[in-house]
């Protein structure tokens, strides 16, 4: 195996500061060289989350190191050695490792095929021995940092369905033997779906976040869109319309970063944003993008991004043009049933119809069960009856939303609107 010398990265001087730096920048590479070391997908969470906590005290004492990152993996190899030593399998298991007194040197996942590390570890992550949505949940937990909570959202599953998935898929490529390598040509290809399912989910992740107080992370978007990019330039005419489908939108998305916020962090609805904060420049560079994916057999990504160009070329709010978003979303669910798509079908139908139309979706979508735990069907139902002026109706659900949302400034959005139903509701009644 090759080895090359770590470089110092700018990692902040205050001890608290460089960790959360190197969680956020490096968690999935740091877990996937212990993956690599140790073979074991549990042990090399484990140790690692132990070794982060390590360096949060000795840090404060010592300073931190020139490669914060070599001195985590390092200090997390440590552990795993020392837990090994304490199970009864001592002697199979530290073969596997190799020597104990072998200097740690990161190993070198260098690739004519797959030229950056993070892409490499994606495209090993998701093997095709494992089913699509463990080879996706457990990339996304693994590599990207994602909580289990996370991903179960993301999937629209119970968290303790997703946490079974990924303890199954874990026991899969330990009992199996699935080789932790870089898969070759004629292998990327088939992992390409899974791979353009995690970009994308790591870019909803950070554009709505599932939990603390700011809507966004910006990390993560950049993060995916960085992966975007890469994958185009690497796989070009081989990708398909979907690779560029899914770079144009999540450009396009990302685009109206700076105007889905106010000045206080409170949430902005797409048709109250100000257009003029809008990055044009992102926007010019995902319009070819969309008319390229167009160009080969249309999947869900060019069509996601055809909806998102409409949005983003309407001047004004008012311009959009809503019949043609419906079109693409009765295409979209089509190629892809899902509840989210139609919840979105539904809202697109109200902008185009008008919101009675589209309670009739959403009432069957209700009916189903598969959203009651998704605090936006609840939302969207709410703010279709206040666009009807059935304040009670919208009250209720608003309140339902508030009870399953768990970001805060999605929370104070739905604070807002509730208490302004509230208002409606009681002017109606004195009206009488």
């Amino acid at each position: 195996m090759a080895y090359d010398t770590p470089t110092p990265s700018p990692f902040p001087a205050d001890p608290a500061a460089a960790v959360e730096a190197v969680y956020r920048s490096d968690w999935g590479r740091i877990v996937a060289t212990l993956i690599g070391l140790i073979g074991d997908f549990d042990l090399a969470e484990e140790v690692a989350q132990e070794a982060f906590a390590a360096a949060v005290s000795q840090w404060r004492e010592s300073g931190v190191p020139e490669f914060p990152r070599a001195w985590i993996v390092q200090t997390a190899r440590h552990k795993a050695i020392d837990r090994i030593r304490r199970q009864a399998r001592f002697a199979q298991k530290m073969e596997e490792l190799g020597p104990v007194q072998e200097p740690f040197a990161e190993p070198d996942y260098e690739s004519s095929e797959i030229p950056d590390d993070r892409l490499r570890l994606i495209f090993t992550c998701c093997h095709p021995a494992l089913a699509p949505e463990a080879q996706v949940g457990l990339t996304l937990r693994t590599l990207c940092g994602l909580e289990t909570d996370e991903i179960a959202r993301a999937f629209l599953v119970p968290i303790p369905t997703m946490a079974q998935r990924l303890v199954r898929a874990k026991r899969k490529i330990r009992d199996a033997g699935i080789p932790y390598a870089v898969p070759g040509t004629e292998e990327l290809t088939e992992r390409l779906d899974a791979v353009l399912t995690v970009i994308y989910l790591v870019f909803n992740e950070g554009y709505a976040a599932t939990r603390g107080g700011p809507l966004m992370r910006t990390d993560l978007c950049s993060e995916a869109i960085r992966l975007g990019r890469l994958l185009r330039s690497l796989l070009g005419p081989r990708g398909g319309g979907d690779v560029a489908g899914l770079l144009a939108l999540m450009l396009l998305h990302d685009a109206r970063r700076e105007a889905r916020l106010n000045a206080n962090g409170d949430l902005v609805v797409l048709e109250e944003q100000d257009r003029g904060r809008w990055n044009r420049e992102q926007i010019a560079e995902a319009l070819p993008l969309v008319v390229e994916a167009f160009r080969t057999e249309v999947g869900t990504f060019a069509l996601q991004a055809a909806i998102a160009a409409q949005h983003c070329q309407a001047a004004r709010a008012e311009d959009t043009n809503w019949p043609l978003i419906v079109e693409f979303y009765s295409l979209l669910e089509r190629a892809q049933p899902s509840p989210i798509v139609s919840l979105n079908r539904a809202v697109a139908v109200a902008m185009a119809e008008g919101p009675e139309k589209a309670l009739g979706i959403i009432e069957e979508l209700a009916a189903s069960h598969d959203l009651e735990s998704y605090h936006l069907l609840h939302a969207t139902r709410a703010d279709l009856q206040r666009r009807l002026g059935w304040f009670e109706e919208s009250a209720k659900n608003y309140t339902r939303a508030l009870e399953l949302v768990t970001n805060q400034s999605e929370r104070r959005f739905l604070q807002r609107r509730l208490g302004e139903v509230q208002e409606a509701g009681v002017r109606d009644s004195q009206s009488l």
